[in-house]
């Protein structure tokens, strides 16, 4: 028999994504929310200026699902989760079939973002899963409160965040398509959470948000993505802290057709087409090269546990030994660096950050926990692969001093650009 719940029976047909109001929350409730999200901004800036995409290593995340229905309507199956996997992957991968839509003046920003995901294997007390939890809840719909996260309030609790990104599934109310909470909140509440009828390609999911794109949206809010427009409302001056998605005089719905002109950003318009706009599953498409970037620093800083299985209290890294590409570059006390990717160590408030510079040497910064040291754009260079230090010095420089493992005392001075 048919249910006469009106919340299951009309899913979205407009885009509609609570990220901004979770995070606008969090910004005047919490104040280490605060602190975490200028910490996380700085830190972004300085590992974009020598991320190269090309050379990292494919960065795979284990995936919990916790499905939470109030009625047989409202359950997804195996199969459709693991189609919502699936498109991640291939939106992730830049894999997606219709890439191919991208207009010609935007096809050189398309980017694969060496992200992948998968259904988690192992639970948190080290037993055998599906990557799958189901609950029947009295609760007939949720919205951005949370709620649906703890089991005390008719949700599902979250999985530990250092070691699993948890995706809810529910239904959600007032129109509501998903949101996400960006990095930086509490590890109780840190995921994704999609609305029934907009989660996978199968099911229960329903047009226009039947192509997995509402989760491939939503997780990019969870790597620190922000909307396409800069969420100002239609004021032209909002930005995505990424410089090679066009401005745009807010969000875009439907299927637009090239070129949707706005903020005088003729002639090729908004680039609509991006999965951080707001259109219709169909015509949402692409990453572009600086989101991608963005969101390898969010991986290479907060979210490094996720993938790497070293990660310390609220999903800082701790120190670790990395795998060196060139084994003639000296390591900094006891840690290897990896060429032209930069290596961030954190343990407590300080944050040290090792990249390769193109002159061959390594280079080396640090966040004390009030400020980048030798200066916010200064680098400090720890050497040559012989032990040798760069031979010119800029007159007016700090010297620094650094031990390298395995090689004497080295004094260099400290760059004031990165290399």
């Amino acid at each position: 028999m048919p249910s006469t719940d009106p919340t299951l029976q009309q899913p979205p047909t407009r885009r509609s994504c609570g990220a901004m109001d979770v995070h606008r929350r969090l910004l005047t409730t919490s104040e280490a929310y605060r602190e975490a999200r200028s910490e996380l901004e700085n830190l972004t800036i300085e590992l974009e200026s020598s991320m190269v995409l090309d050379s990292r290593e494919v960065a795979r995340i284990p995936v919990v699902v916790h499905v939470v229905s109030s009625s047989p309507e409202a359950e997804v199956s195996d199969e459709q989760i693991q189609t919502q996997i699936d498109v991640l992957n291939q939106d992730f991968r830049a894999t997606n079939p219709d890439v191919v839509d991208v207009p010609p003046a935007f096809r050189e920003l398309a980017a694969d973002t060496r992200v992948e995901f998968y259904l988690a294997t192992t639970d948190p007390a080290g037993q055998p899963t599906a990557g799958i939890t189901r609950r029947m809840t009295t609760t007939r719909s949720f919205g951005t409160d949370d709620a649906v996260k703890f089991a005390d309030s008719g949700g599902a609790n979250a999985w530990p965040a250092e070691r699993y990104l948890n995706i809810w599934v529910c239904t959600l109310r007032d129109g509501l398509l998903g949101y996400a909470q960006f990095p930086g909140g509490a590890a109780a509440t840190d995921g994704v959470v999609i609305t029934y009828t907009g989660f996978g390609t199968t099911g229960t999911a329903r047009a226009p948000f039947d192509l997995g794109r509402t989760a491939t949206h939503e997780v990019g809010h969870w790597l620190n993505l922000f909307h396409i427009w800069g969420d100002d409302g239609t004021g032209c001056h909002g930005t995505d802290e990424v410089d090679d998605t066009p401005n745009q005089a807010g969000p875009n719905a439907g299927v637009p057709t090239f070129p949707k002109l706005s903020c005088a950003n003729g002639p090729n318009g908004d680039l609509f087409m991006d999965y951080m706009d707001y259109t219709d599953d169909a015509a949402m498409v692409m990453f572009t090269t600086g989101q991608a970037t963005r969101m390898a620093a969010c991986l290479d800083s907060v979210r490094r546990g996720l993938w790497t299985g070293t990660a310390g209290p609220a999903g800082v890294p701790e120190p670790s030994v990395e795998p060196a590409v060139a084994a003639s570059v000296p390591a900094p006390r006891g840690e290897a660096t990896t060429m032209g990717t930069p290596t961030v160590v954190a343990s407590g408030e300080r944050i040290d950050v090792f990249v390769v510079g193109p002159d061959s040497a390594l280079h080396h910064k640090w966040f004390d926990g009030q400020a980048w040291r030798p200066s916010q754009t200064g680098w400090e260079s720890l050497g040559t692969p012989d032990g040798a230090v760069p031979e010119q010095q800029v007159p007016g420089q700090q010297v620094a001093q650094q031990e390298v493992a395995g090689q004497p005392a080295v004094t260099a001075p400290a760059l004031q650009a990165h290399p």
